[in-house]
């Protein structure tokens, strides 16, 4: 369910009007927007400018910051958990973990706000797509070492880890990340999870 639909069945009843809803629509891109550069730390004020609304429109479309931020970080979560059925549909295992290994390292590496809240600080409650991730990759990670595809050695809470750090910081030791660092990092771990077929 979209963040906008998440929004609209919090209030039952007549639908709101075309340009309501688009207001609304344009407060959810905002508000993506806003989480991945600023993270979960972004005032009402922000998402107000940048979606091109007044602070009172902000108040008028959607409950309160926090309910606007819970819902845009379960969509989010909600498209990684679809693309890891996606990739547990994938004939070859070792194809369907890399697919969905891709697509996840690139949404924690391109959000603040969703790398935080995968880090579980705790201020929103998204146990539910937190529990579905985490029997995903289990799924993954068992299938890919059924065929023989990835070292036995390695849990897939060893791999949550490994993932997870691929998405690097912009600098350490005073070096600077490319814009693609993550993608280099996780072909890497890739190499190194994989047994050598």
């Amino acid at each position: 369910m979209s963040a906008v639909d998440r929004l609209l069945s919090r209030e039952p009843g007549t639908p709101p009007r075309a340009d309501a809803r688009r207001n609304l629509e344009r407060l959810v891109t905002a508000t993506r927007s806003a989480v991945a550069d600023t993270g979960v730390t972004v005032t009402a004020q922000e998402i107000a400018q940048r979606a091109g609304v007044g602070k009172g429109t902000f108040y008028r479309r959607v409950p309160s910051l926090e309910i606007l931020l819970q819902v845009v970080l379960e969509e989010v979560l909600e498209e990684a958990v679809a693309a890891a059925d996606n990739a547990l549909d994938n004939p070859d295992p070792w194809l369907g973990f890399t697919d969905f290994a891709t697509i996840y390292v690139r949404l924690r590496a391109e959000s603040c706000g969703v790398n935080e809240a995968l880090g579980d600080i705790g201020a929103y409650d998204l146990d539910e797509f937190i529990t579905a991730l985490q029997d995903r990759l289990r799924r993954l990670v068992e299938r890919a070492q059924t065929v023989g595809a990835m070292r036995a050695d390695i849990s897939w809470q060893d791999t949550a880890f490994v993932l997870a750090g691929a998405a690097t910081d912009p600098r350490t030791i005073g070096v600077q990340a490319t814009p693609d660092q993550w993608n280099r990092n996780l072909r890497l771990i890739l190499d190194g999870l994989a047994t050598h077929r």
